[in-house]
């Protein structure tokens, strides 16, 4: 199965919100989606993105106010994307080894969608489901 795959299933649907907003500004959008990250998109190019995580690790940790910080103080602004072209165990190692939860997925320099650890788990459960039904069949025969 591929990133294709997922946001096929998913849905493309990208949130996205300027650098220059305040954190609680974007943790309201991200309340409002029910999302745990959002991108941050600048005349079309991928500048960054927030993680409710980030929220909690550079804003609630050092006591800062979510009301005065730019999300530009805060952002990751090296995000790591991946291609619709991607399979699952390049996803799940990616986000293993970099320790991240949320993979843009990128096509021609443009963002198409967004994936997260738990799109790329249930993905696996219904792969696994499909080899064990196809195996369930093949010994019943």
């Amino acid at each position: 199965m591929t990133v294709n795959q997922i946001l096929g299933a998913k849905g493309k649907e990208v949130f996205s919100v300027p650098s220059t907003i305040t954190v609680f500004e974007a943790l309201g959008v991200m309340s409002e989606k029910n999302i745990g990250a959002i991108l941050i998109i600048e005349n079309s190019v991928l500048m960054g993105i927030l993680s409710e995580r980030d929220y909690a690790r550079k804003i609630a940790l050092k006591a800062k106010s979510s009301k005065k910080t730019l999300v530009n103080e805060i952002m990751v602004k090296e995000v790591v994307t991946v291609k619709p072209s991607d399979s699952l165990d390049y996803c799940m190692e990616l986000m293993n080894t970099k320790r991240i939860r949320h993979l843009p997925v990128s096509e021609n320099g443009t963002i198409i969608g967004i994936i997260s650890i738990s799109d790329v788990v249930k993905a696996i459960i219904e792969v696994q489901k499909e080899i064990i039904k196809h195996l369930d069949s093949y010994i019943s025969q």
